[in-house]
């Protein structure tokens, strides 16, 4: 009695199981990530009775837009398509009458009861469709909550300092390997796979690959300042260095990284003041100007004393500027200098006709090169530089000739090319 009735079971379920089926998605939203198809049930369907996790042979499954569908057979993926549009499943080992010809159906139909007797009734097969979100996962927020190490170089004044950065922002992310995300994160679920259940582990990842990835941003020279204008190169730079978790673990990559701000402590942004101003400070002329400014400041605070007196307030500002060693003169002839010396290094533009500096019929000759020695400043300092270490006077630079026959340029008795004497 038991085998009749297990039979009979069998029977019936490989009749309400010949209905081919029709496997649609709506639109997932951002918080699903991944969710179990199921096939469509319209109000004048008579296919209500048919065994579940089971797709029958010439069934069609449908594929929007911004989804990846992968078909799972006994535990294998067997089928994938992320194009949109609708695919029929002919290699099902579920038969169907009324696909692929009704004697071949009802000979594997009749095959099929065999062994679903074999197993008490039961279909002894699982098979499933699964729909992915392809779509930018949005609106992911995150923040530093301890400062991260920023490197600021700035090669113009020789500047390399470390400080802390905190910031804060959004950030999205998509699935570009659905396949690895289903073998390694979802597996078969049986309704649906949400963002929360992974959104703090990629949060904490993705903080921790921030700090190589500002390094990367700060070995191009960008300020941290200019770091929200920087935004799509550190969703690249943290592309790369999520590569080995997010990309070979998840299937996952950065779609768009937002900063909002980047902020530092007060006394790092001092610091960096303070460092840049004194970089700034080795340009005679920039120095000259600060003086000058501290100097006319000084004036309207000694004006402005009325209880020492001005001729007292007056009096202490002079001692104060002989005290310095140098003045606002010196250093603007310091820059002076260094422009003429600058100048006096590049290529003299020559008149059509006239002869040119440093040539001669044969071929380029070597320009004369300055002699270093020990020169007498007129406060009596002996020196070995350019700029009197007492004074900050300039080195009296010798007077040049050129030579009437050949016209090249010298600074001896004799010229240097032709041995004409000096005019």
């Amino acid at each position: 009695m038991g085998l009749l009735s297990v039979a009979a079971g069998a029977l019936n379920t490989v009749l309400a199981d010949q209905w081919r089926e029709y496997f649609y998605c709506d639109s997932l939203s951002e918080n699903v990530l991944m969710t179990k198809g199921l096939p469509r049930k319209a109000k004048n369907n008579q296919n209500t009775k048919g065994s579940d996790n089971l797709i029958s042979n010439g069934s069609v499954v449908a594929v929007n837009e911004g989804q990846c569908m992968i078909i799972v057979d006994n535990g294998a993926i067997v089928e994938v398509s992320a194009e949109p549009g609708q695919y029929v499943y002919d290699s099902s080992t579920e038969p169907s009458i009324f696909y692929g010809g009704l004697g071949k159906g009802i000979v594997d139909s009749f095959n099929q009861w065999k062994k679903r007797v074999g197993f008490g009734g039961d279909t002894a097969t699982d098979q499933r469709v699964y729909y992915f979100n392809t779509k930018d996962i949005m609106g992911n927020k995150y923040g530093t909550q301890n400062p991260i190490p920023f490197r600021l170089i700035d090669k113009n004044i020789n500047l390399d300092v470390e400080f802390g950065v905190r910031c804060h922002g959004e950030y999205s992310y998509r699935l570009i390997d659905p396949i690895l995300f289903y073998k390694k994160v979802c597996g078969n679920v049986t309704e649906e796979f949400t963002r929360d259940r992974i959104d703090s582990q990629l949060k904490s990842e993705l903080l921790t690959a921030l700090q190589p990835a500002f390094a990367d941003i700060s070995a191009k020279g960008i300020r941290y300042s200019e770091l929200p204008a920087h935004a799509d190169d550190i969703a690249a730079a943290l592309n790369q260095h999520l590569t080995e978790t997010w990309g070979k673990n998840y299937g996952v990559e950065i779609a768009a990284f937002g900063l909002s701000s980047a902020t530092i402590s007060e006394a790092d942004a001092e610091k960096i003041q303070t460092l840049q101003l004194n970089a700034s400070l080795r340009d005679p002329g920039m120095a000259g100007a600060t003086l000058a400014a501290a100097q006319a400041q000084a004036m309207k605070d000694a004006a402005n004393n009325q209880s020492a007196g001005p001729m007292m307030a007056f009096a202490g500002l002079n001692m104060a500027n002989m005290a310095g060693g140098m003045n606002t003169g010196n250093l603007y002839n310091m820059a002076a200098q260094q422009q003429q010396m600058a100048q006096q290094a590049q290529p003299q533009m020559q008149q059509p006709g006239a002869p040119v500096a440093g040539v001669v019929a044969g071929g380029p000759a070597e320009a004369p090169k300055m002699q270093a020695g020990r020169w007498t400043c007129e406060c009596g300092s002996e020196n070995n530089g350019n700029f009197c270490t007492n004074c900050g006077k300039p080195k009296p630079q010798p007077k040049n000739w050129f030579c009437p026959q050949c016209g090249i340029e010298n600074t001896g008795n004799f010229c240097t090319n032709c041995g004409t004497k000096k005019p």
